[in-house]
């Protein structure tokens, strides 16, 4: 439909942010006078100095996220709109010019005496910045003079050529062929494959796989050298920087130890044998004599959909979260009727769901709702999102309450999670009961055994090439088909073309980014069995968390809630979820 023709209610109240686009275009205007920094150059050495250098920046940059927000809204409500999209440009201009403006900043506190750092850390002026300062501390001797970071910053547009090269390949000119699909000759795409892969034609679906991997194969030496290109730059950094590995300073950026990694990687190898028998489970509930990689995303029951309309769906969603007490169902319904969703799917309107949250502004969230269970559980994943923005923000002061990418999807997962606990407790249809805890299984196996693969492939990946091992096509695919087989088992027919799935990994482009997928549901699996086995005090202690933003490290502030990743036990609770899940699938069957 057309987005004139969708009632007010069902879409997002952008008035709030700007009461009009002439508002917005007076508040850009007014942004275009950076602010008055030059004077703190060379003289950022005392605290009264600093927090006032602050108060000027922070001022400004909430400004700025609210015209960016605006900006990006309006232009996904409808892409086509060149005057949105302008809006976009105009205001990413903007921060790369405030960005120079103030790269003085960090290097010049960096360069501070330790003691003067561990002062600023603990003086009441700066109270605002404390974990600021702990972690400026951490990384001070990985930073280097300002002359020399004014170059590295330099080579960030250069060093993306990599990620650029693969997002032209992937999106524009893989040249992926035609086939017949439902009696039409169409064009793949990275869409359709989907839709594809989750369908009941078998057929259709080995074409698909087939020819999809056929496009990336015939390419695969280039991916496999702009891959290499990838590594080469994280390489290039940890040496300029003199990190150990990779891997560490990747870690080091979200503030996670070692060990969170590494229980991840081990935890999950341990329990291979649950997935392979979940493999076994398909393969006989599909009934076919083999089963190959195009057969693993098809549901394993067929006509159990939860058909909703936007109204009911969102009254199972309350429902489903009331555990989380009176306060959190008060703000999912102040969402839904304040207007902070836009929910229906019109013309040129972005793909996808998301939720979009700055300082000092209530979040919003984008859908393109159907009738499908999976678009319930979307609204309950991107209002725990949502929830966990508002929380943050409204606690935290500005410094601390953007929280790490590390603990982005924790919410919204044990949204998720504590919603398929509700159904599964209150369903007594068999069908569908089966079909949920396929869903729950299915949901554990793409993101957390599937990212961890990733995950390890990238570390190992990296420490191929940190060995001096030039990475190919042929190393690559060896390394990643290896894995596959480890991960999945013998019931699987591991079809060769399955070795360069690595090649259209875009999140491989953000390396050391897939594994926080993996820790982030095993964290929402253990707070969410708390909170129903547990209560108001496990509800309590998540709260802390919801709130906590990045007043702390993130690994702290889930070990607070009932999460600790630097113990295996975590990990294998959200293991034995999976294990039980199974053991009632087969029970059903």
């Amino acid at each position: 439909m057309d987005r004139k023709d969708v009632e007010l209610k069902y879409r997002w109240k952008m008035e709030d942010v700007f009461e009009s686009d002439e508002a917005w275009e007076a508040a850009f205007s007014e942004l275009e006078t950076l602010p008055d920094v030059a004077s703190f150059r060379g003289n950022l050495n005392t605290a009264e100095k600093v927090a006032a250098y602050f108060a000027v920046t922070e001022a400004y940059e909430q400004k700025l996220m609210r015209v960016y927000l605006y900006a990006h809204s309006r232009n996904d409500e409808d892409v086509r709109v060149t005057k949105y999209s302008a809006y976009v440009a105009k205001v990413i201009g903007l921060f790369t010019k405030y960005g120079a403006a103030i790269s003085f900043a960090e290097p010049e506190l960096t360069a501070l005496p330790e003691e003067t750092l561990r002062a600023f850390a603990s003086d009441e002026r700066l109270k605002d910045f404390d974990y600021y300062f702990t972690r400026l501390l951490a990384r001070k001797k990985h930073v280097l003079s300002e002359k020399e970071e004014l170059i590295l910053a330099q080579t960030a547009e250069p060093m993306s050529v990599s990620s650029d090269v693969f997002g032209m390949l992937d999106d524009a000119e893989l040249n992926l062929p035609f086939m017949m699909y439902q009696g039409k000759r169409v064009k793949l795409s990275h869409g359709l494959y989907s839709v594809i892969m989750s369908g009941k034609d078998r057929d259709a679906r080995e074409k698909a796989f087939r020819k999809y991997y056929f496009a990336y194969e015939k390419i695969i030496g280039t991916l496999a050298t702009t891959y290499f290109g990838n590594v080469k730059k994280d390489i290039f950094y940890k040496n300029v920087r003199g990190y150990g590995s990779c891997l560490e300073m990747a870690l080091s950026e979200e503030d996670v130890t070692r060990d969170v990694y590494d229980n991840l990687i081990t935890s999950v190898n341990d329990a291979a044998p649950v997935m392979h028998r979940y493999m076994q489970v398909r393969k006989k509930a599909l009934g076919f004599d083999k089963m190959h990689m195009y057969d693993l995303y098809i549901p394993l029951v067929e006509n159990a959909e939860l058909r909703l309309t936007y109204e009911e769906a969102y009254e199972l969603v309350l429902k489903g979260l009331s555990p989380l007490g009176e306060e959190y169902v008060a703000l999912l319904k102040k969402g839904r009727d304040e207007r902070w969703i836009d929910v229906c799917e019109t013309e040129g309107k972005t793909s996808g769901a998301y939720s979009i949250g700055v300082f000092g502004m209530h979040p919003f969230v984008l859908l393109n709702y159907q009738q499908t269970t999976h678009d319930v559980f979307t609204i309950a994943h991107e209002m725990g999102h949502s929830i966990h923005s508002w929380f943050s923000n409204g606690t935290q002061p500005y410094a601390k309450a953007d929280y790490k990418i590390f603990v982005a999807e924790v919410a919204s997962t044990v949204n998720e999670v504590l919603l398929l606990k509700y159904l599964l407790r209150t369903s007594q249809d068999t069908k569908l009961r089966k079909y949920l805890l396929n869903y729950f299984m299915d949901m554990i196996r793409t993101t957390l055994f599937r990212q961890t693969q990733f995950a390890e492939f990238e570390q190992e990946a990296h420490a191929m090439a940190e060995r001096g091992e030039p990475l190919n096509k042929d190393n690559l695919s060896e390394l990643y088909y290896s894995l596959n087989k480890k991960y999945y088992g013998d019931a699987l027919t591991h079809d060769k073309q399955i070795a360069i799935e690595w090649a259209r990994i875009p999140h491989f482009y953000r390396s050391f980014y897939v594994y926080k997928y993996a820790t982030g549901i095993t964290a929402a699996i253990a707070i969410a069995d708390k909170i129903l086995s547990e209560g108001k005090p496990a509800v309590e202690r998540y709260f802390n968390f919801l709130k906590g933003g990045c007043s702390t490290d993130p690994v702290s502030l889930l070990k607070g809630a009932g999460a600790d990743l630097t113990q295996k036990e975590t990990f294998a609770a959200a293991m034995k979820e999976f294990s039980d899940a199974l053991e009632e699938f087969e029970s059903l069957s």
